[in-house]
């Protein structure tokens, strides 16, 4: 390959872990807004989410123009096609956490629900550490740590379900909650969403480095169906 075609596959890989930063930088300050009650935070994470949609435009371009001129080779175009599944998974990693930012807003405005606050926060942690592993995973260009990641997914999950059961006592047995506590259930429901978007990213890690997918199911667990903003995953 030409070193124009090398200079632009490592310009697209700066890309997406530039995309990375924003996208883990993203959720942290979004579970952050929620447990501070922190108005200002909230706001400037909603605009900047415009930010990780443009980079996203810019990779799949850079993507579809590497792919276009230079015919990269096998190995060459598992790379250019990851980035731009990796691109699209943050993106709606930025969009879930800038959805967290919106309702933050809300609740800001009404009384604090510390414990389950407490327990979002827990998961927010949980989860932004999920996507900060992959994400060195794909910057180091070593395939185990993302794997990880993968066999962990249910511990996602487990947190999710149990602040679930939580949040459905608490409305139950204190209906003036109802309205705080569906917000913190969307706030958990998109978090859930988020590390399953880092579950995304470890399997295209692994077809991208071995040529191979990840079989079998990922391990799960029982969870009741909320219906939430932002892309599937």
């Amino acid at each position: 390959m030409t070193r124009s075609y090398q200079a632009e596959l490592r310009q697209l890989v700066a890309e997406v872990i530039r995309m990375g930063g924003l996208a883990e930088a993203q959720v942290v300050d979004a579970v952050d807004a929620v447990v501070r009650r922190d108005v200002p935070l909230a706001q400037a994470l909603i605009v900047r989410d415009l930010r990780l949609d443009t980079l996203q435009s810019e990779v799949e371009r850079r993507a579809l123009s590497l792919i276009a001129h230079h015919h990269p080779g096998e190995t060459d175009l598992r790379r250019a096609i990851s980035t731009l599944k990796l691109a699209m998974n943050l993106e709606r990693c930025g969009d879930l956490a800038r959805n967290i930012a919106k309702r933050s807003l809300v609740l800001s405005a009404g009384e604090p629900l510390l414990p389950l606050t407490g327990a979002i926060e827990r998961m927010g942690r949980l989860v932004s550490a999920r996507l900060r592993e992959v994400l060195d995973a794909y910057a180091a260009g070593d395939v185990e740590p993302a794997l990880d990641v993968w066999r962990r997914d249910g511990e996602v999950d487990e947190h999710y379900e149990s602040l679930f059961r939580e949040l459905l006592a608490l409305m139950t047995n204190h209906p003036g909650s109802v309205a705080a506590g569906a917000h913190l259930l969307f706030i958990a429901k998109n978090l859930e969403r988020i590390g399953d978007h880092a579950t995304n990213i470890a399997e295209i890690l692994h077809f991208q480095m071995t040529g191979q997918e990840l079989t079998g199911e990922r391990p799960k667990v029982s969870l009741p169906s909320v219906e939430v903003e932002g892309a599937p995953s």
